[in-house]
Formats: structure tokens, sequence, C-alpha cells
């Protein structure tokens, strides 16, 4: 029989976050107006026209997005200088003790559908031999849930699933399913799972292709899933393993840093309503089972039938259940490949996007926690907010071209400037500023000054990267009127160079977005248009940028340069050594080596 020992403390803790919920929501509210008010005077010359509510309308849509990451820089770097335990600050469950064995059973489902092979065994086979090592195999059992379309792909996962299983008899059991038909994607697939051995497990652990998880992290999620009933579902943050693919080491810096303070400042206010990834996640499989089965959308058109992107859906659902949904804002032992090169990151966006505008549809389903309506709608307006931003930089481009007068006050638009763009970095920002003042973070991230330069080209890398997203999506938005649709196919792993007609044909409107902005720039005052030259100069090269940022030539010129740095290539963890993994090889180590940073020295030098 469950008892709740003392509800007087559920019910302090529902007051906590409905106070701090509250406080979100008057922070967003007024930021949200005080910078409308702002676009709305700097507009104010001659009178608002219907061009300038256009772009003040295109401004008020890209706004939620900034403000929200800004808000949660903000308080994620307060807990994190202000509290003893920021984990525990913002995740207050119960830890589990650690010199107990494991009561549960839990299923490892790695989904995959054409992937390659050789990689995938190599993740598999690391991570079970790290759980025998732990002595917790035992409590474990891998699932492979092959989606595959290809027969050749299949056999040869079949002969891995045959090796794995012989090499570990005895030790952990390895059972392959390969599904005719690819019904649901990957949501279909777990739910097929659930069918036949939910009822077998406690618990599912769900792993990607590329995904890769020490034993510890495993077994800590497993702990605490233990003690803690009321958890349907826990996140860990993922971070990226290290790369030799360029495009994926600066974008992955970037994400690194900008990832601790935006998580900690959003479980502060989202609490037991968290997000869910949809991988390196534990799964409470009964409730998972009862209530998370994904609805199938009514009509016709790429917005209808199998929702895409599962992850969220299924997160709302399980705490409409009662059960809660926590993020566990720890970079330890989690990991994942992220895309290596521009084009397979556009077209994983791509299908986020699709699946994000089908929420449109759940928006009114009975039951939704607040919190949970509230996180659907931002993950539509996620998106949105591409199209809006294309409409108000050509509606600005419009009014400067078209009016007699001064189309703007240069005073007001100024300080907006200032501060969007200081809400759009504060979550790199936030971390960079902890990095600095902590003497560990500074060495495992390679010292002060390799910080500083890699931020500063991380920023403008990333400063010209997003117009190329923003680009894409609304190009994809304008062709799911017409029924074009992303579906869920194989996606690209391995670091190759792409073939430039390839890239030319994929980002030819981006080329010809950037020669539009460039021709616009160029007959204007360079005091007035140099803060958003990398908006034309990003999309200009995007061909360029695609091709070189895939060559094994510049991913390997990255690492020798020793910038981007991730604190596991700095001191790898004992669990990535048998991953061998290229940005880690003895190439990689002398490169460290010669800039000072010498790989297991627990005092490297700080550069």
């Amino acid at each position: 029989m469950f008892r709740v020992s003392d509800p007087s403390i559920s019910d302090k803790t529902a007051t906590k976050m409905t106070i701090r919920r509250l406080l979100f929501a008057f922070l967003l509210g007024t930021s949200f107006v005080g910078l409308t008010v702002l676009m709305a005077v700097t507009l104010s010359p001659g009178g608002l026209k219907p061009l300038d509510i256009f772009i003040l309308f295109c401004f008020m849509v890209t706004l939620p997005w900034t403000i929200i990451g800004f808000w949660n820089a903000v308080i994620g770097l307060l807990v994190m200088r202000l509290s003893r335990d920021p984990v525990a600050a913002v995740c207050p469950i119960k830890v589990g003790d650690a010199d107990k064995p494991l009561k549960s059973s839990t299923a490892l489902l790695s989904c995959v559908r054409d992937e390659d092979v050789e990689s995938l065994e190599t993740h598999l086979s690391a991570m079970v031999t790290n759980l025998i090592r732990a002595e917790q195999a035992s409590h474990f059992k891998l699932y492979v849930l092959s989606d595959t379309s290809r027969d050749d792909v299949a056999l040869h996962e079949q002969e891995m699933a045959a090796r794995m299983s012989e090499r570990f008899s005895g030790q952990m059991e390895i059972v392959y399913r390969r599904r005719a038909k690819n019904t649901g994607f990957k949501a279909g697939n777990i739910e097929d799972f659930c069918e036949r051995w939910g009822d077998d497990h406690d618990f599912a652990l769900v792993l990607d292709a590329d995904s890769y998880m020490s034993a510890d992290a495993i077994v800590e999620l497993v702990r605490r899933m233990e003690v803690n009933p009321k958890i349907g579902i826990l996140q860990s943050l993922v971070v990226g393993l290290p790369t030799d693919s360029a495009f994926a080491r600066v974008f992955q810096f970037g994400m690194r840093l900008g990832m601790r303070s935006y998580t900690i400042g959003s479980a502060w206010w989202q609490g037991d309503c968290g997000p869910y990834w949809g991988h390196n996640a534990i799964l409470r499989l009964k409730p998972f089972k009862e209530h998370c089965r994904l609805p199938v959308l009514p009509g016709k058109g790429p917005l209808a039938g199998t929702i895409l992107s599962h992850d969220q859906v299924e997160a709302v659902l399980m705490r409409r259940a009662g059960y809660h949904v926590r993020v566990l804002p720890l970079e330890s032992g989690s990991y994942e490949n992220n895309p290596p090169h521009l084009l397979e990151f556009i077209r994983r966006d791509l299908r986020w996007c699709q699946g994000n505008l089908q929420y449109r549809r759940l928006l009114g389903m009975k039951g939704l926690k607040p919190v949970s309506r509230a996180q659907l709608f931002l993950a539509i307006l996620m998106f949105l907010g591409s199209p809006a931003w294309i409409g108000f930089m050509v509606g600005a481009a419009v009014l400067g071209m078209t009016t007699d007068y001064a189309p703007y006050r240069p005073d007001t638009g100024l300080i907006l400037f200032a501060t969007v763009l200081t809400m759009v970095f504060a979550p790199k920002l936030a971390t960079v500023a902890d990095v600095l003042v902590r003497k560990d973070l500074r060495r495992a991230f390679g010292g002060p000054i390799r910080v500083v330069v890699s931020v500063a080209a991380e920023i403008l890398y990333s400063a010209m990267l997003a117009p190329i997203l923003a680009v894409a999506h609304t190009m994809f938005m304008g062709g799911l009127a017409f029924g074009k649709t992303i579906g869920w196919g194989a996606q690209a792993r391995g670091v190759s160079r792409l073939p430039v007609p390839l890239a030319v044909s994929k980002l030819w409107p981006q080329t010809l977005f950037g020669l539009a902005g460039l021709t616009w720039m160029s007959a204007q005052p360079i005091e007035l248009v140099w803060p958003v030259i990398p908006v034309a100069v990003g999309p200009l090269l995007a061909a360029l940028i695609a091709v070189s940022t895939s060559t094994k030539f510049l991913g390997t010129l990255g690492i020798r340069s020793t910038l981007w740095r991730i604190p596991e290539e700095t001191a790898p963890p004992a669990e990535l050594a048998d991953l061998h993994l290229p940005a880690l090889s003895k190439g990689a180590t002398a490169a460290v080596a010669q800039a000072g940073l010498v790989q297991g020295d627990p005092e490297p030098a700080e550069i």
C-alpha cells in the first residue's frame, strides 16, 4: 500500500513550484511587452503604417524563445553560483543507496533503422561490457529493435546480434527483432516492444543508434527510478561525443556551453513537467504502456497521421497520468553523436519542424497540465519563428528602401538591438561566466584564453548558421502546404566530404537570400549594417560551409588547433576507451601535449 509520509511536504513543494512558474510567467510577459513597446517606438517615425505593423508582428513571433532562453540562463547562472548543489536545487528527488543491489529489471532499447552496424556494435558492446565490469549486467536485457528497410543491412544486424549473444552469453541476454513495416516510426517501434515484452521489465532505457552511456550513468538513473515511484520519465543531459567532424565540433562546443545554464534554469520552473528528448532517458514501463500511446492525427497531408516528434507528446501524456517527468542537469556519462555535416543537421531539423507543427492538433487535448500545454505551444512557435524572422528582415530592408523619412529611431533601435543580442547569447555567456570563475572547469575546457577565443569564433559561426537554418525552415514550411513531407529515413553518422553539386542543389535558396542581403547592404552606410553582415554572408557561403566542414581535413585541423575543446578531450573518461574515437586518437593526444595540456595530467596548463 502506497503511503505518503508527510502530505505537507508535497503541498509545500507544489506551492513553491506554482510561485516559481508565476514568477517566470511574469518575467516572460513583462519582457515581451517591454520589447514590443520598444520596437513600436523604434518604428514610430511617420506613424505605424501597414509595413511597420507587419515588421512588429514578425518581431513579436520571434520574441518568446529569445526571452525564455535569456531568463533560463539568468536563473541557471544564479542557481549555479549560489546553490551548494545546483542539481538537487532544481531536481529534488531521492538518489538511492549505491551500496544496495538493484531490485528492478531494465530493458535497454536500441532503436535502429538502416544504421552503420559496425559503429552500432561498438557502442552497444562497450555499454554491455561496462555493465558487466560494474557487476550490474544481470539486471539488464538488451533489445535491438530494428525498423531497417534494407535486407542487406538487416542481415548485418542479425549477425551483430548473434556475435554479441555469443560474446556475452551467460552475462546479458541479447534480443533482436525486426519489424516488417515501421508503422509509427520510432514511437511505433517502442510501442511494439511494450506490447511484446513490456510486462517483463520495470523500466526501459531508450537509446538511439548513436547513443552511448556509461554504466555509472545507467545505474544512477535506475536507482533514482527505484526510490522515486512517482517518476515516469527521467532524462539526463546528453553531450556530444568527441568528434573529428569540423561541423559537429564547433556546434557541440556551443551547445555544451549553452546547455547547462539553460537546462538548470528551465528545470527550476518546469520541475515535474520536464522535457523528454527521446533517447538516453529511462521510462517507467507500466504507466508508459498504459498512458503514452500516441494518437493518430485525423485528416490528410503532412501534418496528419503519425506524430513525428513523439517525445514531447509522450512527456505530456505521462504527466497527465500523474507521473513526474524530470531532467537531471548532469553532464556525465550520457553521450550522442551530433550530425557530421550541415545537410544532415538541416534534415534532422526539418523532421522536428514537421513533427512540432503537428502539435497544433493536440493543444486542446483534455487533462493536460498548463505547463505541458505551454510546452506544446512553444514547440510550435520554435519553428514558426524562422519565417517570422525572414519576414522581419525582408520587411526592414523594404522599409529602408521605400520611405523618404527616417524609417526608425536610431536611439531606441540601438538599445533594442543590444538587448536582443544579449538575450540571444545569454545561455552561452552565462555558462562561460561560470566556467571562467571555476578552476576545474577552466582546465577542463582548455584554459581561459582558449575558452574566450573558442566562444568568439563559435558565436560568429552560429550567427552565420542561424539564417541558413531559418531559410531552410521557411522553405520547408511553405512546401508543407503543397504536401511536401520529410518522413523518417536513415541518418548520416560518419564524416565524409559532401559532393559540391549536392550542397549547391540543396542550399541554393540560402545562396540567393545571402546574395540579396549583401546587395542591399552594399547600398547602405557601413555603420548601419555592419552588425548584421553575418546574416548575409552565412547564407551566401552556405554551400561552401557545408562542403568544407564535412571534410576530414578540416575536422583534423579543428582537433589539432585544440580550439572548441570539450572536457572529455582534456581528460578522457575511462568509459570512452572502448569506442576508439578518432578525436581521442594518438594524433589528437600529441596535439594536446604540444599545447601543454597532457591527457591524464591532473594539473594541465591553462592557456
